[in-house]
């Protein structure tokens, strides 16, 4: 499902990526570790190209992404190309990012009308599904600024889910909630890995990562510096820094 070869990105004189490759299968859950400013989520933007990679090659589904290459050298895509691409990848934010002059069941249905065209009434129908997928029934018709912070969540999880993505990335979807709401979000996120969905969670919830990855990657200083199975990378880790991490962690 993705493939990055040799993926860099700087921000100046910045280095955030120094040249990461990484393979996720169809299928996959990926939880991303790592500590501030390893590059975890600047990867993970690179992915739907929301940051353009400055070197190195990132392909979704076997499709070059935000790139056509001619004759050896990138050439970036226009916007629409680029949307139509973003279109089939999920994003969830650590900040949920609804419209707040919209209800949850206007979010969730708001993609599917307007960029997909789907008929309000079929798109309403779906939404209403996803909001009791994700345990909101009883909150279509409410404002983000009525709902709790993991309610909130959970709805711009539903508003992913609506344009049917064949990948969801997550950038800490847990880090800005007050830990009693932390729960009901990873509940959503397991029921999705159970479904089937290629996922990459970028997360400092070690017992989350344990339980639904099926692989682990820890990144520092823009590498990936160990991968492998909760077991291996999260029990029994080989690298140092990545023992560290753990240990700090725990």
């Amino acid at each position: 499902m993705i493939e990055a070869i040799g993926v860099k990105k700087n921000y100046g004189s910045n280095q955030v990526l120094r040249g990461v490759d990484l393979n996720v299968h169809n299928g996959e859950v990926l939880c991303l570790l790592g500590p501030s400013g390893s590059g975890k989520s600047t990867f993970l933007r690179c992915i739907n190209h929301l940051e353009v990679i400055n070197g190195g090659r990132l392909y979704v589904d076997g499709q070059l992404m935000g790139f056509q290459e001619r004759d050896g050298k990138l050439h970036e895509m226009k916007p629409a190309a680029i949307a139509k691409q973003r279109s089939s990848i999920g994003m969830v934010f650590q900040r949920f990012n609804l419209f707040p002059h919209l209800t949850a069941l206007e979010n969730v249905i708001e993609a599917p009308v307007g960029v997909q065209k789907l008929p309000k009434a079929k798109a309403t129908e779906q939404a209403l599904e996803l909001l009791a997928k994700v345990g909101l029934s009883d909150k279509a018709n409410h404002y983000p600024a009525q709902l709790s912070g993991g309610q909130q969540q959970r709805v711009a999880i539903a508003r992913a889910l609506a344009m049917q993505p064949k990948l969801m990335l997550f950038d800490e979807p847990t880090s800005a909630l007050d830990p009693e709401l932390v729960g009901d979000v990873l509940d959503v996120m397991r029921d999705l890995a159970k479904s089937g969905m290629t996922m990459i969670v970028v997360t400092h919830e070690i017992g989350f990562a344990r339980e639904v990855a099926d692989r682990v990657v820890f990144m520092d200083s823009g590498l990936v510096v160990e991968s492998g199975t909760p077991a291996q990378v999260i029990d029994n880790p080989q690298n140092e820094r990545t023992q560290a991490f753990i240990n700090s962690v725990l």
